[in-house]
């Protein structure tokens, strides 16, 4: 098949395109900006565009297939001429599913966790021998993101986010899982859902969707959650989670089996504990016993970006996390604070999403930076004027986060002097949270100069 990818430079895209070059298909693509590691990872399978932008002349009736992301707009040249010669067009989700309807599918939905609970899975099923397709907005591992082959089992991240320019649906509705987690519901995106009962409509539709052979897995430690659950009435096979019991050793959680056996883990923080048991519920629903579930999630390492460490030495230590959400920063840090009780924690959390920057949307950022020593929100004025938003001042953020001595940075030379600023010492960790860039800023090397 020739299949066109029309931004072709997004996490999942580049992925998905990568996928299908291994399958065989004839694969192009175009987008107006690619960024590494989707550059590198594009232009290692000959597939990195020659040029950035827009073509509508490469689009002929000969391609047999668009892939349209969701950073293509509706007026998009190559969208348009596609819908102009008749090409078939499918948003990813819909072409995900195309792919694996005849396969199990598990999808993890939720705000928050998604990643991390589908690579704990896909991990599991990969060190206990399992043959499993996967899609996943981040590499796990040596594991790629996305993977499609003849395996009877599909582990799929479902995202609530809007399907395509042309599909105003959520990605999650197209997979049709027979096996469903949501880890939590905490409201975001406020571009597409303006209030937070229009944010929950997708999931209580994802819950009603659910037929009576399906399984729904969801965590009994969101009251919201609970209670959209206990409204919907599904008539699947429902199974509440909570955290899975740990102790803090040396540092390190440590879980036990059933039979008391104890299992050293990688991760940590109560969110990936809460992770890791609707994994467990998970692959256990496909058959992997508990016995081969523990010893394989021992060697999980997390998801690229989600708690990752960066740098780590007698005297400093430095995450790199995605966390952007208010529920995502209040748990990212908790969790650093419960790892490193004694140090010193610098919280440097960059603005970039439109619900983060909306003056309507800050309030729910209230006390999430509590747990952190010095704290450092940055953000970029240009990004405002993008996303056509007000200004906003340190003042504002103080207040909304509820941090009086709030340091608030709008360039990346001011966040670095921020940074340097900070009296060096012994036990010091740098968390570095953002679903941006910092503006290129090298947090790696930021985070060492203070060795």
């Amino acid at each position: 098949m020739r299949i066109h990818f029309v931004a072709i430079g997004g996490s999942i895209m580049h992925s998905l395109a990568m996928a299908m070059h291994d399958l065989g298909h004839a694969v192009s693509g175009s987008d107006d900006e690619i960024y590494e590691p989707s550059r590198s990872r594009l232009a290692s399978k000959g597939l990195l565009p020659e040029k950035t932008g827009w073509n509508p002349d490469i689009i002929t009736s000969e391609i047999e297939m668009i892939v349209l992301g969701m950073h293509a707009r509706s007026d998009n040249s190559e969208l348009v001429k596609a819908l102009d010669i008749g090409v078939p067009i499918s948003s990813f989700p819909e072409f995900i599913y195309k792919m694996s309807r005849d396969k199990t599918r598990i999808v993890v939905a939720g705000s928050h966790g998604k990643t991390s609970t589908s690579g704990m899975i896909a991990h599991a099923l990969d060190q206990a021998g399992i043959k499993a397709d996967r899609m996943i907005g981040a590499k796990i591992g040596d594991l790629e993101p996305v993977v499609l082959s003849d395996a009877k089992t599909i582990v799929l991240e479902g995202d609530e986010y809007l399907s395509s320019a042309l599909d105003p649906r959520p990605k999650f509705v197209h997979y049709r899982p027979q096996i469903a987690i949501i880890t939590g519901i905490a409201w975001d995106h406020m571009n597409v859902f303006p209030t937070y009962a229009s944010y929950v409509e997708p999931f209580d539709h994802f819950i009603r969707s659910l037929g009576e052979s399906d399984t729904l897995i969801y965590c009994e430690d969101d009251p919201e959650l609970v209670a959209l659950v206990k409204t919907a009435s599904p008539v699947c096979t429902c199974i509440g989670y909570t955290a899975h019991p740990y102790e803090i050793q040396s540092g390190m959680a440590v879980i036990q089996d059933a039979e008391r056996r104890s299992f050293p883990l990688r991760i940590f923080g109560q969110h990936n504990l809460q992770n890791l048991q609707a994994a467990r519920l998970a692959t256990k629903c496909l058959g992997l016993p508990e016995k081969d579930f523990y010893p394989a999630i021992q060697s999980f390492t997390g998801a690229s970006k989600r708690l990752q460490l960066l740098h780590q030495s007698d005297h400093v230590t430095a995450y790199l996390d995605f966390a952007h959400a208010p529920s995502k920063v209040k748990a990212t840090v908790k969790a650093v604070r419960e790892r490193h009780p004694e140090d010193t924690i610098i919280a440097c959390l960059e603005l970039h999403t439109f619900s983060s920057l909306n003056p309507d949307f800050l309030p729910l950022y209230k006390d999430s930076l509590q747990s952190a020593d010095e704290k450092i929100v940055y953000y970029s004025p240009h990004t405002l004027a993008i996303k056509k938003l007000p200004p906003l001042s340190g003042n504002q953020l103080s207040t909304h986060f509820n941090e009086p001595g709030l340091k608030t940075a709008t360039s990346k030379d001011e966040l670095l002097e921020q940074i340097q600023a900070i009296k060096k010492r012994n036990g010091m960790v740098f968390l570095w949270m953002s679903s941006g860039r910092f503006d290129g800023l090298d947090v790696e090397s930021v985070s060492r100069s203070f060795d």
